[in-house]
C-alpha cells in the first residue's frame, strides 16, 4: 500500500495492479474499488491510464519498452545485422516475460475467448511491428519499390504471428530454464530468416521486366 503522504507514481500503480491479480488470481472490479484497497484516489489513477484495460496494456508495453532499452545498452547490438537483432530481442524479451511469468500466465487466462485474453497485447503488437519495421534492411527487401510497403507489411504481421506462436510455446514450457523456448526461438527464427530470402523473387522479377521490355521493345 503507498504511504498516505506519498505521490503515487505510474509505476506505483503498474507494480500495485500486478500484485493485486497475483495475490487475488482475479482482476479488480472497477477503478473505484482498485484506488480505494490500495488508498490512493481515482483522479491519481487517471492521471496515468484512462480504464484499467489501458493500465493491462501499457504493462505489456513496458515488457517490450524495457526490452529494447536492455539491447541498446549493448553496443554490439547496434553492429548486428537484422537475423541477430531479431534474436537479441527474443532472447531478452523472454527473460523479461520469464521474470514476471506468473503475471503474464495469469493476465492471458481470464477469458475463455482467447481473442478478449489478446485485446491486452493490442499496444505491444504496435510497438513490435513498427520495431520490426526499424531493424529492415535492404537485404530483405524486394528491388521493385512498389512491391516493398506490401513486402514490409507482410513481414511485420508474420513476425507478430511468430511472436505469439512463441509467447504460446514458453507458456507451456515445462523445461528447466525453459531451455526449450530458447530452442525453439533459435530454429524458428533461423526458419523465418530462410523464408525471407528475396533474392529468388528478385530474380524472378528481372526476369519479368526483361521478357516485359522484350515483348514490348520488339515489336
Amino acid at each position: 500500500m503507498v504511504a498516505k503522504n506519498k505521490t503515487i507514481s505510474k509505476e506505483d500503480i503498474v507494480s500495485l495492479y500486478m500484485n493485486k491479480v497475483l495475490e487475488k488470481g482475479e482482476k479488480p472490479k472497477s477503478v473505484y474499488h482498485f484506488a480505494k484497497e490500495n488508498d490512493f484516489t481515482e483522479a491519481e489513477f487517471y492521471a496515468f491510464f484512462g480504464t484499467l484495460e489501458g493500465l493491462e496494456k501499457e504493462i505489456f508495453r513496458l515488457f517490450f519498452a524495457n526490452t529494447i532499452d536492455l539491447l541498446h545498452k549493448n553496443k554490439d547490438y547496434l553492429e548486428y545485422d537484422m537475423k541477430n537483432k531479431m534474436l537479441s530481442f527474443y532472447f531478452t524479451f523472454f527473460e523479461m516475460l520469464t521474470a514476471n511469468r506468473s503475471y503474464v500466465l495469469q493476465s492471458l487466462k481470464f477469458d475463455r475467448n482467447p481473442l478478449k485474453n489478446l485485446v491486452q497485447l493490442t499496444t505491444l503488437r504496435d510497438s513490435f511491428k513498427d520495431y520490426v519495421s526499424e531493424i529492415l534492411t535492404d537485404d530483405y527487401r524486394l528491388e521493385l519499390e512498389k512491391l516493398q510497403k506490401f513486402q514490409e507489411k507482410g513481414i511485420q504481421e508474420s513476425a507478430w504471428l511468430q511472436l505469439m506462436l512463441t509467447i504460446k510455446f514458453w507458456a507451456d514450457d515445462s523445461s528447466a530454464a525453459f531451455e526449450k523456448t530458447d530452442i525453439f526461438i533459435e530454429k524458428s527464427v533461423n526458419a523465418s530468416f530462410e523464408l525471407m530470402n528475396v533474392a529468388p523473387l528478385n530474380h524472378l522479377i528481372d526476369l519479368g521486366k526483361f521478357l516485359f521490355k522484350e515483348k514490348i521493345y520488339s515489336k
